[in-house]
C-alpha cells in the first residue's frame, strides 16, 4: 500500500570532495546566509569574498581530507544509510509505503531536489525533519527559510510540517545514554563525560534563540538518564569562529584545563550532531584529544553520533508519527 506522505531529511550539507575549489563552493552558499552570519551585508560579503573565501577553503580542505572516506564524505553517506533505514522503518511501523528523501540546507542533494522527488512519488503531504535535535535560528531557521523561498517559486506544493525540535524526547535522549552505556561496556569510563555543543554567538540567545536552553536541557537529561552527579559531566561548545562571544564554555579551552584541575581521563560525545561529520571527527575525535592530551591527559575516548543506529531511527519515526496525525 502506498500513502501520499514522504519525509524530506535535513542536514546541514557537506562539500562534494575534500578540494579547495568544493570547500570554496561550499563556504560561499553556507556562510553567505543571513541566519548563519546576520551581520549586514555591506559590512560581511566584504569580508567574506576578500577574505575569508581567499584563505580558509585550503585549511578546510585539509582537514575534510583527514575524514574523507572512500564512499565519500561521512555525513553525505551516513545521511543516505539514515534515509534507507527510515523509509524501511517507517513503512514496516505504518504499514504503507512511505518515501523519504534526503536535503541538504547547503549544497547537495538540495532540498528542493529532495521536494520534488517526493511530489514526483505521489506525496501531497509532507514532514520536514530537520536532524537538528536543538533548535537555533541558525539551523532549524535556515531550513524554515530555505523551504519557504522554494514554495515561493512553485505554483502549489505539498502540505507541509516541520519538525522544530526533539532536544527533550524521551527517544533521542534514550539513544545518546544507550550509546554512552555501550562505549563504557566496551572501553571502560573515563572520570568525567563532557557533551559538546556546537556553539553559537552569544548574542544570539541574548536576542531570543532558544538553542543554549535546549542543549542544556539536553544535557541534564542525559547525565540524569545515566545517573550521573554533577561533578561526573559538565556540558561546553565548540566550532567558534570570528572575535565575537561565543557560548561558553568552549570545547577546547575545557580540555587544556581540565587535566590542571586533576582529571585525566575523560569521554566526550556531541549531542547537537545527529551525524558525523569534520565538526565531529576532525575537530573533537582528532583535534580535541590532541589538546586534551598535550595538555597533560591520559586517556580520551570519542563517543560517535546517533548515526544510522536502530534506536536513532525508531525516534526518527516516532516524530514524523506525531506529525502525520490526523494526515491518515
Amino acid at each position: 500500500m502506498t500513502s501520499n506522505i514522504g519525509v524530506l531529511l535535513v542536514n546541514l550539507g557537506t562539500p562534494e570532495a575534500p578540494t579547495e575549489s568544493a570547500v570554496r563552493a561550499f563556504l560561499k552558499q553556507f556562510l553567505s546566509d543571513p541566519r548563519v552570519v546576520d551581520l549586514p551585508r555591506w559590512q560581511w560579503l566584504p569580508i567574506l569574498n576578500g577574505i575569508i573565501l581567499r584563505f580558509r577553503p585550503k585549511k578546510v580542505a585539509k582537514a575534510y581530507q583527514s575524514i574523507w572516506q572512500e564512499q565519500g564524505s561521512p555525513l553525505m553517506s551516513i545521511s543516505l544509510q539514515q534515509r534507507d533505514a527510515l523509509e524501511t522503518r517507517l513503512s514496516e511501523v505504518m504499514g504503507m509505503d512511505v518515501p523519504v528523501e534526503l536535503g541538504m540546507t547547503y549544497g547537495k542533494p538540495s532540498m528542493r531536489h529532495g521536494i520534488d522527488a517526493l511530489t514526483a512519488k505521489g506525496c501531497e503531504r509532507i514532514v520536514v525533519l530537520p536532524l537538528f535535535p536543538q533548535f537555533s535560528c541558525s539551523t532549524t531557521g535556515a531550513v524554515f527559510d530555505a523551504l519557504a523561498a522554494e514554495f515561493a517559486t512553485m505554483r502549489t506544493f505539498p502540505h507541509t510540517r516541520l519538525v522544530r525540535d526533539y532536544h527533550n524526547h524521551d527517544g533521542y535522549i534514550g539513544a545518546l545514554a544507550s550509546s554512552v552505556e555501550r562505549h563504557w561496556h566496551e572501553h571502560g569510563r573515563g572520570q568525567k563525560l563532557l557533551m559538546s555543543f556546537h556553539g553559537v554567538p552569544k548574542r544570539y540567545v541574548d536576542e531570543g534563540d532558544i538553542y543554549q536552553h535546549q542543549c542544556l536541557e539536553t544535557a541534564r537529561l542525559v547525565a540524569e538518564k545515566l545517573q550521573l552527579s554533577q561533578g561526573q559531566w559538565m556540558a561546553c561548545f565548540q566550532s567558534r569562529f570570528g572575535k565575537e562571544e561565543w557560548l561558553t564554555p568552549y570545547t577546547d579551552e575545557t580540555l587544556e584545563a581540565l587535566p590542571k584541575q586533576g582529571v585525566s581521563k575523560i569521554d566526550i560525545i556531541s549531542p547537537a550532531f545527529s551525524v558525523d561529520c569534520l565538526e565531529t571527527l576532525e575537530e573533537i575525535a582528532i583535534e580535541g584529544k590532541e589538546e586534551f592530551l598535550e595538555a597533560g591527559g591520559e586517556s580520551y575516548q570519542f563517543i560517535p553520533c546517533l548515526n544510522a543506529g536502530a534506536d536513532h531511527i525508531d525516534m526518527m519515526v516516532d516524530l514524523v508519527k506525531t506529525e502525520v496525525q490526523g494526515w491518515q
